[in-house]
C-alpha cells in the first residue's frame, strides 16, 4: 500500500550535496491501470499501481536488464527522467518524525519541475502531516501532477504546463 502526499517546490533553500540520491528514468506501458518500468541507478523495476492518488495499492517487482529492454519497447509517451534526493523530514522545524522527503528534480522534457513526495506508514500520519515551509502547493489529488499524466502530455501541453508553473 502506498500512502503519500505530493507538493510542488519552487525553491530549495539548502544544498543537496551530501544527501543520498538516485538517477531514475521511467516509462509507462499503461496509465490505467498504471504499469510502469523504472531504471533506478542499476536496478530495473516493474511497478503496478491500483487506482487512487494519495492511497493506493502498489506492487514492485525486480526485472532483468533483458526484461527492461524488452518492456521499454512497449512504453508510450514521454520518458520521465529525474534525480531523486532522500532527505530526512526531521531536520526541518524541530520535527521528530522518521519520514523521508523524496525530492524529485526533473530532467529532459520536464526540466525545471521539482516535486516533493512524502510516504506515510498510515492514513492518520498523512492527515496530521505538517510540511516544511519550503514546500509550495500540495498537488496530491491533482491527476495532472502524476508521473503517469506527465508521460501522456504532448509537447505543446508540456510547454503550457511548465509555463503555467512559472518554469520556462
Amino acid at each position: 500500500m502506498e500512502i503519500e502526499k505530493k507538493y510542488l517546490i519552487k525553491n530549495i533553500p539548502f544544498s543537496l550535496e551530501g544527501y543520498e540520491h538516485h538517477e531514475i528514468s521511467q516509462g509507462y506501458i499503461s496509465t490505467s491501470p498504471v504499469i510502469r518500468i523504472r531504471k533506478k541507478d542499476d536496478m530495473n523495476i516493474l511497478t503496478i499501481k491500483g487506482g487512487g492518488l494519495s492511497v493506493r495499492e502498489e506492487y514492485e517487482l525486480p526485472i532483468t536488464d533483458e526484461e527492461y529492454i524488452s518492456l521499454s519497447e512497449k512504453i508510450s509517451g514521454n520518458l520521465i527522467e529525474k534525480t531523486r534526493y532522500l532527505i530526512p523530514d526531521n531536520q526541518f522545524e524541530n520535527k521528530s518524525s522518521l519520514l523521508t522527503i523524496e525530492l524529485d528534480i526533473f530532467h529532459g522534457v520536464f526540466k525545471g519541475l521539482i516535486y516533493a513526495e512524502v510516504e506515510f506508514p498510515d492514513e492518520e500520519s498523512m492527515k496530521k502531516y505538517n510540511p516544511p515551509a519550503f514546500f509550495d502547493r500540495e498537488v496530491t489529488e491533482d491527476f495532472n501532477f502524476t508521473n503517469a499524466s506527465l508521460s501522456e502530455m504532448q509537447s505543446s501541453e508540456i510547454n503550457d504546463f511548465l509555463r503555467g508553473l512559472g518554469i520556462s
